[in-house]
């Protein structure tokens, strides 16, 4: 059994960490207060890009009336042969299941896909590192970039039907701009109108509150119905997920639903742009609508990009705030665990002595 004075270092040592964790934990809030506030700014505007791209479809000849075909590429269907998958993870660790529920939902896809060439786009360093061991990386004959379009460098040498790309958005997640997702958008839509990939999946998990989330993969490539999401499958969280989420948020003065305020701009912003999507109006527009939605399609991807990333980086830090209040309560319960221990080896001490001087005395 250990002594005292080894108990009492045990104790100091968790102490220690105690404070970090709850450091961790306080620092996790405050991004995910940040993070909760970008997500909501942004739904107005995906909200009022997907009526605005209503309206147009409206007014514009999407079909052939002589084929009926598709015009629009990215509207267009076909065999899906070669998949593009985004898995969006985290950048850091010690946020609980969080990037593992998410490389194990895209296993899963490609476990169920694996009779297509798939091309892995890992976007967040955990689950980059995860996949890099489990899949090869993807080989190029020559390193020559084609119109600046990083995901289709030269000449391919496929060296299994599943590959990771290389990381060129490694960074993108430390401080997510529409800049930059908006440059990974129009290279995946030039990948898609090229006909180098067939379909593209993201994976990540959608946030809607601390304990309303859920890990999903939504086929972004080709759209089929613009303002609806194809979910290929998702997973909810669990009831024992939900109350730690909530005991973790109370504890931090997070709020674990959207405040009625934000709730309500929300739905009048949703109301408004369907009124404009759907009403029957004979808008008027400066350009011809078919050029505006041939334009406005395109960027409508990046949104949905940036969107999903926002979503992810807000799961990922209300993951890290309940995984560092399980391990502050955890700290707590050893520093009491080891603090009764101690006192029982002590009073055993103090007991052994007495008994020793009792008898001492009484053997004089």
């Amino acid at each position: 059994m250990a002594n005292v004075l080894d108990l009492r270092r045990r104790i100091r040592s968790i102490k220690n960490t105690r404070q970090i964790t709850k450091a961790m934990k306080m620092v996790a809030a405050a991004k995910l207060r940040r993070a909760q506030e970008r997500m909501m700014s942004s739904r107005p505007y995906v909200t009022m890009m997907e009526s605005v791209l209503q309206s147009l479809k409206r007014h514009s000849e999407i079909y052939d009336p002589e084929t009926g075909d598709v015009r629009h590429p990215l509207l267009l269907t076909r065999p899906e042969k070669n998949v593009l998958v985004l898995v969006v993870s985290g950048e850091g660790g010690f946020a609980g299941a969080f990037n593992a529920n998410i490389v194990k939902a895209a296993t899963n896809f490609i476990g169920v896909h694996k009779d297509q060439q798939i091309d892995v786009e890992a976007i967040g360093r955990k689950g980059r590192d995860i996949l890099r061991r489990r899949y090869p990386a993807a080989q190029y004959a020559e390193a020559v970039q084609e119109e600046q379009d990083r995901l289709s460098r030269g000449e391919r040498k496929r060296g299994g039907e599943v590959e990771v790309m290389d990381a060129h958005y490694r960074n993108i997640l430390h401080k997510i701009t529409f800049d930059e997702v908006r440059e990974l958008g129009r290279e995946i839509v030039t990948l898609y109108t090229r006909e180098k990939i067939d379909a593209v999946y993201v994976v990540y998990n959608e946030f809607k509150s601390v304990i309303q989330q859920r890990v999903v993969v939504q086929k972004i490539l080709p759209i089929i119905e613009i303002g609806k999401q194809q979910i290929e499958a998702s997973e909810e969280m669990s009831q024992e997920e939900r109350e730690r989420a909530a005991e973790a948020a109370e504890s931090a003065g997070v709020s674990v639903e959207e405040s009625a305020e934000a709730a309500n701009a929300a739905k009048q912003s949703e109301e408004e742009a369907q009124r404009f999507g759907t009403a029957d109006v004979d808008y008027i527009y400066e350009q011809d609508p078919k050029e505006l939605f041939n334009a406005i399609l395109p960027r409508y991807v990046g949104t949905l990009l940036y969107h999903a990333m926002v979503e992810s980086a807000a799961a990922e830090f209300a993951a890290r705030m309940t995984a560092m209040d399980a391990a502050t309560n955890n700290a707590s319960d050893l520093i009491d665990h080891y603090t009764l221990l101690m006192n029982r080896v002590r009073q055993a001490a103090i007991t052994k002595e007495l008994i020793e001087i009792v008898s001492g005395a009484a053997a004089l």
